[in-house]
């Protein structure tokens, strides 16, 4: 009997089967260990929802705990019938084992790329295909087409050197590497966020180890699937010849930009919160990644600057040692006023603005004699950098109010005209 003949009997065996009162009690089990596993969920989660949760998704049964505990239960249920009960054919578990097995493998893969890249409609394609290549693989499993599939895709092959390479081994390994990738984005993103969980003193180092944890997770992953697929991994040594040939050449401000990253997150001589100025654009410091640093100006325009550029160009950064900055403001007074007296006024009137800081204290300069009048400097500190704006905003108003009260001219720009 050929493979495809069996594979039909085997077919038409497993639908009789469907048929008998036996069946009834597979169902009643199933049903006994779905309620099982939703107790078991329930109980774990709480009565609070967690949104955005890979194990326990928006509800109890949208998750990735529950397929996976039904699974446990079924698989543990089939066993106990096939041991202690072998008169009851296998039939309802031969279908809801690789139903439950699948369905915990999709609602992995989506909750996990859903949760790493939230707004990606690429992901979202990703998603769908791994669904339909899942129910549609169930599918032929249990109408028996699988086996005999595999088989002839094992026949097609490819040698590649001393190697030899088949399709069912270059599918295999893909679908490996779907798996190994989407576990090491979880398990890469539970132990980031935990890093970076708390208070913000020594971000930059959990935020520098966690892309080290992620690059080493991919690695390994990267290794276990090529083993997977049936590649020599002594081969690896003419592709890292081959790839410090392109690093050489093509990709050297890829990598520099990634060694880069790693230098500032080590030496945190820039670090997330920090107020910098990196070619003419100013702005707070909002993420350090491997290969870009992400500055938010004041305005909300962001900037996306090359590691490479955060090391070897200037960068002012107005809080590596303190945020206190200076802020200075400009005033004209008429010529012939008591500036002596004014003085010790104005400074008081800015001591009293909330936003600026009593240590250094404030002072006021008589810097120029300017055409149209007399130029004092008002200099104070404010204690975070994004507040200078607002802060010379108050401080001028203060000044305005306390020449007002002092009756001092502030003088127009004049100019003499005269007739030849």
């Amino acid at each position: 009997m050929t493979p495809r003949a069996d594979s039909t009997a085997e077919l038409l065996a497993w639908l009789q089967a469907l048929t008998r009162p036996t069946a009834l009690v597979e169902l009643a089990a199933f049903a006994a260990c779905l309620l099982a596993a939703w107790t078991v969920v329930r109980l774990v989660r709480g009565r609070e929802p967690r949104p955005g949760s890979v194990w326990f998704g928006e509800g109890i049964v949208d998750g990735v705990l529950f397929p996976l505990l039904a699974l446990a239960l079924a698989t543990v249920v089939r066993w106990i019938f096939i041991v202690y009960v072998p008169q009851v054919p296998q039939a309802v578990f031969k279908l809801v084992v690789p139903v439950l097995l699948s369905l915990a493998v999709i609602r992995l893969i989506v909750r996990v790329l859903g949760k790493t890249y939230p707004d990606s409609s690429v992901m979202r394609v990703v998603e769908h295909s791994v669904s339909w290549i899942a129910w549609i693989a169930v599918v032929l499993w249990l109408t028996g087409v699988l086996p005999v599939l595999l088989n002839e895709l094992d026949d097609i092959k490819w040698k590649f050197g001393g190697e030899t390479l088949s399709v069912r081994n270059m599918l295999e390994g893909a679908v490996v590497s779907v798996v190994v990738l989407v576990l090491a984005l979880w398990l890469s993103a539970t132990v980031e966020a935990r890093l970076l969980k708390g208070p913000t003193v020594d971000i930059g180092v959990r935020k520098m180890a966690a892309n080290a944890l992620r690059a080493l997770l991919l690695f390994i992953g990267l290794m276990f699937v090529l083993s997977t697929a049936g590649i020599n991994l002594t081969a690896l040594g003419v592709l890292g010849g081959a790839l410090g040939v392109g690093i050489g050449f093509g990709l050297q401000k890829l990598a520099a930009n990634y060694v880069s990253g790693f230098v500032i997150l080590a030496e945190r001589s820039m670090r997330i919160g920090d107020m910098v100025k990196v070619d003419n654009f100013e702005g707070r410091i909002t993420d350090i990644s491997t290969r870009y640093t992400v500055i938010r100006a004041l305005n909300g325009r962001e900037a996306i600057v090359p590691n490479e550029m955060m090391i070897t160009q200037r960068v002012e950064n107005s809080s590596l040692a303190d945020t206190k900055v200076a802020v200075n403001t400009v005033v004209q007074v008429a010529y012939g006023s008591d500036v002596e007296s004014l003085i010790p006024r104005l400074v008081a009137a800015v001591k009293d603005v909330p936003r600026v800081l009593a240590e250094p204290t404030p002072g006021v300069n008589l810097t120029a004699f300017a055409p149209d009048g007399l130029e004092l400097t008002v200099g104070f500190w404010v204690a975070e950098p994004e507040m200078q704006g607002p802060a010379r905003s108050d401080v001028n108003l203060a000044i305005l109010r306390t020449l007002n009260e002092a009756q001092v001219e502030i003088p127009f720009p004049q100019r003499v005209v005269r007739q030849a």
